[in-house]
């Protein structure tokens, strides 16, 4: 199913606040500024600092 193009549009990075980017594989909304990923579970963005990962 995938998120949503108008809920991507208002989303941004809980720690910088910067635009987020739809990741490879739809698995995941990537920030470029703070180099960080937040995964997506259940088609369901999860916009925690905690649970981002490290950009590859």
């Amino acid at each position: 199913m995938g998120i949503d193009k108008e809920l991507l549009d208002i989303l941004v990075c809980p720690k910088c606040k910067g635009d987020l980017e739809m990741g490879a594989n739809e698995e995941s909304l990537d920030c470029k500024t703070c180099s960080l990923k937040y995964p997506i579970r259940d088609d369901i963005p999860v916009m925690l600092i905690d649970e981002a990962l490290p950009l590859d």
